[in-house]
Formats: C-alpha cells, structure tokens, sequence
C-alpha cells in the first residue's frame, strides 16, 4: 500500500501556477471521488490552499503516473511545467512532509497556524465524500497530533513576524490589556485593516479610524465596531489615543510634533504608543523626543520581525526530533498494517485449502476408508499444496540469484534454537 503526495506550493510555483490547479470548497468532494475511481487509487485526501494543492494518496506503485497525469489535465499544464513546478514523495518522505506542513515548518510565514485547521477542513471533506480508509486516516490524526505537539513544545508561533501582529502585540507589551484602551488607526489600507482585526480579535472595545476618504474610514470602523472620522480631524481627536497606528500613501508627515504635544497636555502627559509604518513617514520623527510617547517607526518593527523570525527558525530546527520520532511511529504502524494485511492473504489461502482438504478426508472416512490412512494423505497434500507457491518462487529466485528473496525465505523457516 505505497503513500504517495503529488503536489504544487510556493516552494516550487508561482501564484498563477498555483491559481490553475486550486481545488475549491466547492468542487471538492467531486475532484476527491474522480481520483478515488481511477483504476489504482485506494484513499485520497487533497489538501488545497492558497499556497499549495497536494494529493495524499494511497494505491500501488502505478498509481503515481494516474495521479501525475490528473493533475497535469486539471490544471492544463504542459509537461515541462509539471516536471519544473510539481514535487512527489514518497513512503517515509511523504509522511514527514504532511508532519512538516502540520507544524508550520512548510509555510510562507514559519509556524503560522492557520493550517492545522486547513488540513483538518481537508480531511473531513475527505471523509465525507467517503474516500478515506485507514492508512489516510491514521495518517492525518497523526498529522494533528505532531503539528499539536511541535507548537506546545517548541512555542514556534509565539514570536510574530507580521509587522501588523507585531505592532500589535508591542501594543499588548506596554499596555497590558487592550480592551480598555483607544486605539486610532490612520490610513484605510491594507495593513492598517490588518492591525484593525489583530485589536478586534484581542477584545478591543474602542477603535478610531481616520481617513482622507471619509466613506472608506466607515467601511472599515463598521468592520471592526469603531468610529469613523475624516482625517482633517484627527487632531480633535488625537488625545484620546492610547495607541495610534498609521500607514498612508501622503508623502509629508500628517502629525506633527504641535498635535501630539496639545495631545498630551490633554492627556495630563498619559503614555501614547505611536506605531508609524508607512514609507514615508506619516509622524515627524521629532516626535520621538517628547516625554511619555513610545515612537516606533517600520524600521524599528522590522528589527523586531527579524529577531522573532530568527527565533522561528530555532525553534523549527528544534523540532526535527519530534519530527523524527513521529515518522518512525506511524512506519511502525504502517508497516504492521501492511504486514496483518499478507498474513491474512496466507490464513486464507491455508484455510481455503484446510477446509476441502478435511471436508474430503472426512468424506473417505465416513465411506470406509483407513482413517490412519486418510488422515496421512491429508497431510501430505495439505503441506503440498501450502508449500507449492513458496517452493516455485524460491527455486525461481535462485535461478535469478535473487539473493535477498533467499536470505529472507531463511529467516521465515529457519527454527529457534530450542525448538
């Protein structure tokens, strides 16, 4: 029962590479059953994100080319771009590959966790459509239970390295607790929508969005449950910042040191935490020389990036171990599985024989026959028949000086000292 994993990520292709083979919500349960009736294929899961679409399958060894060329026709690549974007593993590598990318250690961002739940979405769907059997979904439970343990462990995602989680989570290392703090976030892009749902989903009771486009600041204080205002007005309202996050496109400083210091003395010279990443620079750097203000600019987050990505990267190196240890136990068990499977074969086709062999031999008895007599003549045929397959292949391996096969047929049959 060979494991196999035919996949694209961002390792390997681009985004448009990556666009034409994407399997959505929607498509997946009929992509997973057209894999499961190709002739060979026995389970399969596809796991399909932005960044990869892999297909976890289990089935004999030809099994690999149906896969290769399903995947070529569903993204209508040529043979030169699967051969330069598409990955196969294999065995012992694939399963090391799924504990990787159910820890982290294969993201675009090293440890984010968002995939756990990705692969479990995956698996369910699999499940569903019913073509997962045993081999997939021990798998994948092992999968869960590495990426739970590597995280617990190793901490890898307890150091940000988003510069919006970042500025966040300074945010939480001055302040404490943010739900009673005011934060104004200056700009309607994309980072400050991002800052915007990291304060949401740390219970952020009191936002200000400030906007040169009044309509777009209240699209996105509707989002996160804040207030809207014009950017004219933020130095009306820059004293109740607490914190204060901005990234416009302006090509002068919208806060000047005059705001921040009337700011201030309305505050009664209460700490302000000014984040500024946009390029250029939305606070005048002067700023940084008053009293109580905690300025930092994108290069100072950056500094911090960079050090907490170091710290991922330690912390995923750490984690080869756990890797290790859970790929030899799911071998263990894979390889015990595959073994139950060929005994049953051999108590079956013992047992075929067995059972005609007595129903004959008790037929004789029953007509008359010598029951010594009887009996002997089953024995016989029954080791006669057993051994016949076994005998023919083993002289067949010496003809072909298949030495392993040999070396393998004695350690079966040779008896335990003793016995």
């Amino acid at each position: 029962m060979p494991l196999l994993i035919t996949g694209i990520s961002h390792h390997t292709a681009t985004l448009e590479i990556r666009e034409k083979i994407a399997i959505t919500r929607l498509d997946y349960a009929a992509r997973v059953k057209e894999l499961h009736e190709l002739d060979d294929i026995e389970e399969v899961v596809i796991v399909s994100t932005c960044n990869r679409t892999e297909i976890y399958s289990v089935g004999p060894k030809q099994s690999r080319q149906q896969v290769h060329q399903w995947l070529q026709t569903k993204g209508g690549l040529t043979d030169e771009e699967m051969s330069r974007h598409c990955y196969v593993r294999e065995r012992d590598q694939a399963v090391r590959h799924l504990f990787r990318v159910a820890g982290g250690l294969e993201s675009l961002v090293l440890g984010e966790s968002q995939i756990v739940g990705q692969l479990k979405e995956a698996w369910q769907m699999a499940n569903q459509a019913g073509v997962v059997g045993k081999v997939l979904d021990r798998l994948f439970q092992h999968a869960f239970a590495t990426g739970k343990r590597i995280r617990s462990k190793t901490h890898i995602g307890d150091h940000p390295v988003s510069v919006a989680y970042t500025t966040v989570m300074l945010a939480k290392q001055i302040f404490g607790d943010l739900i009673s703090k005011t934060v104004i976030l200056v700009g309607a892009g994309e980072m400050v929508e991002l800052c915007g749902r990291h304060l949401h989903d740390k219970g952020l009771s009191s936002l200000i969005i400030a906007n040169r486009s009044l309509e777009r600041a209240a699209e996105l204080a509707e989002q996160f449950g804040g207030l809207a205002v014009s950017l004219s007005d933020l130095p009306d309202v820059l004293h109740k910042a607490d914190i204060l996050i901005s990234s416009t496109a302006s090509l002068e400083p919208v806060i000047q040191v005059k705001s921040v210091k009337m700011a201030l003395k309305q505050r009664r010279n209460q700490p302000m935490f000014l984040v500024d990443i946009a390029v250029p620079r939305d606070i005048h750097p002067d700023v940084s020389k008053l009293g109580n203000v905690y300025l930092y600019t994108i290069d100072d987050l950056q500094k911090v990036v960079d050090k907490n990505l170091s710290k991922r990267n330690e912390a995923a190196k750490a984690a080869s171990g756990d890797i290790d240890a859970a790929v030899d136990e799911f071998l263990r068990w894979l390889n015990s599985a595959r073994a139950a499977v060929y005994l049953r074969n051999l108590h079956k086709h013992a047992r075929t024989n067995s059972d005609e062999l007595v129903s004959r031999a008790l037929r004789k008895i029953r007509a008359g026959q010598d029951p010594e007599q009887v009996v002997t003549q089953l024995a016989h045929t029954l080791t006669k028949r057993i051994l016949h397959l076994p005998s023919t292949r083993l002289r067949q391996a010496a003809e072909e000086q298949d030495d392993d096969l040999l070396r393998v047929a004695n350690r079966l049959f040779e008896p335990e000292e003793g016995s």
